[in-house]
């Protein structure tokens, strides 16, 4: 469960892939871009959400937020956030952690176009305190995303 069915993914899939494990919880976007020394945008958070019976995860730029509107045109109906129990169920990551890589079920992935503002990202890696870091092209090809654009960014303030 959790971070070992993401070293399982990435032993089979990117062998050059290290998973990052720190002492400290990188459990909420800014702890993680703290502990990593990188911008909060650079976090890359994975999200789970039913639209309709469909569980799906969206994975964004962590300074972005979800655009219920967006949501609604691109799959199709009103998102649900999943609980923490149903995410552990659906992901075998807990909460802090969930990240798309080994998962327990075959859900569908979605890369939000907010990543593209970075060379590299960091998504967790299955623990409230790992994390592994790739371009957000990788990441898409690693769990078979589709792209989208779910998200709006914070607005710059000058």
């Amino acid at each position: 469960m959790g971070i070992e069915t993401v070293r399982q993914f990435f032993a089979e899939h990117a062998p050059d892939v290290n998973i990052e494990e720190l002492e400290t919880s990188t459990a909420t976007v800014q702890l993680a871009a703290d502990a990593h020394g990188v911008a909060p945008g650079q976090i890359a958070k994975t999200l789970a959400f039913k639209v309709g019976d469909k569980p799906l995860l969206i994975v964004a730029s962590g300074d972005a937020r979800i655009d219920n509107r967006k949501i609604r045109d691109t799959f199709g109906g009103k998102a649900k956030m999943l609980d923490a129990e149903t995410v552990m169920e659906l992901t075998s990551h807990p909460v802090g952690g969930v990240c798309p890589f080994g998962l327990a079920t075959d859900l569908p992935v979605y890369c939000d176009e907010s990543l593209h503002a970075y060379d590299e990202v960091l998504p967790a890696a299955g623990s409230p305190t790992s994390a592994v870091r790739l371009s957000p092209k990788r990441l898409a090809e690693l769990v078979n995303a589709k792209w989208v654009d779910v998200c709006k960014l914070p607005e710059k303030v000058e």
